[in-house]
Formats: C-alpha cells, sequence, structure tokens
C-alpha cells in the first residue's frame, strides 16, 4: 500500500506519460456527460507504440453508464487482441472546459484494471490528478486496489 509517486506539475512526468495525459484530454472532447457534467478522458499506451482513448459515455438509466478507463481499455483489446497495455492515463474536465480536475479512477474501473493486468501478467502503470492538484502515478494497477476481489478468492 501507498506505493505511489507524488508530481507536483505536469512538467514534472516523464516526457511519455505528459503525451499520454494530454491524449487523455483531447479525449474529453468525446465524453457524453449530460447529466454530471463531468466529461473523463482516458488513454493508454500499448506495448506496440499505440494510444489508444476513451471518454466516458453516461445514460439516463445510470447503471447503463460506462468510464473512459472501461472504454479505453476495451477498445484496446477489441482492436488489438493480446497487446500489453503498459500504462493509463486518465484526466477530467467540469463541464469539458479546462482546467483539468482530479479524477481517480472508480472501484469497478479499478479492479477491471487490475483483471487486465494479471491477465497479461504485466503491470500498468496508472497516472492521474489527485483533489490536491498534484499528480499522481502508480507502478501498478494493484498500487490502487489493495484488498481486491481476484478468481483466487473463489
Amino acid at each position: 500500500m501507498g506505493n505511489f509517486t507524488i508530481l507536483d506539475h505536469l512538467e514534472d512526468l516523464h516526457p511519455g506519460d505528459q503525451q499520454l495525459v494530454q491524449a487523455a484530454v483531447k479525449a474529453t472532447a468525446n465524453a457524453y456527460a449530460p447529466y454530471s457534467q463531468f466529461h473523463v478522458g482516458t488513454a493508454l499506451l500499448l506495448d506496440n507504440g499505440v494510444i489508444v482513448t476513451g471518454a466516458n459515455q453516461e445514460n439516463a438509466a445510470y447503471p447503463s453508464c460506462m468510464c473512459a478507463e472501461r472504454v479505453a481499455i476495451y477498445a484496446a483489446t477489441a482492436q488489438y487482441p493480446g497487446m500489453t497495455i503498459r500504462k493509463l492515463a486518465v484526466v477530467a474536465l467540469r463541464g469539458g472546459v479546462a482546467p483539468v480536475v482530479s479524477a481517480a479512477s472508480c472501484g469497478p474501473c479499478r479492479q477491471v484494471m487490475l483483471e487486465f493486468e494479471h491477465r497479461q501478467g504485466s503491470p500498468i502503470e496508472v497516472v492521474f490528478l489527485a483533489p490536491d492538484n498534484r499528480w499522481v502515478k502508480t507502478p501498478t494497477a494493484a498500487s490502487l486496489l489493495p484488498f481486491a476481489f481476484s478468481k483466487d478468492n473463489l
């Protein structure tokens, strides 16, 4: 637990991580968020160097919504089967406009990230903005969910 790095500014992130964050910001334009006005974008980097993005998609029947993280992960695995996800960045814009605001992944998204991490047998780094406006970088999705549910618990 507590396995993460805190960085004060976006510029303090590795240039590749900054590129991923910028792709996630761009992805927020594809969010459908008429109810929450919380536009979330995710960008993930695959082993082959491809960046896949996703944006949250809301629905009047709330359980039918899909978070940006899962949209990106499912799209990546559908379009690039067998490709390893190396890292993932998550950002949000209130009302769809800058500045970027804090957006930590929800529990179901953390569980999905962890499951994919286990499936591929290698870690997924995660980057997001914390409520104190500092960037958080975790070396693994497991860092976000220390007491995770797993098939080993069945």
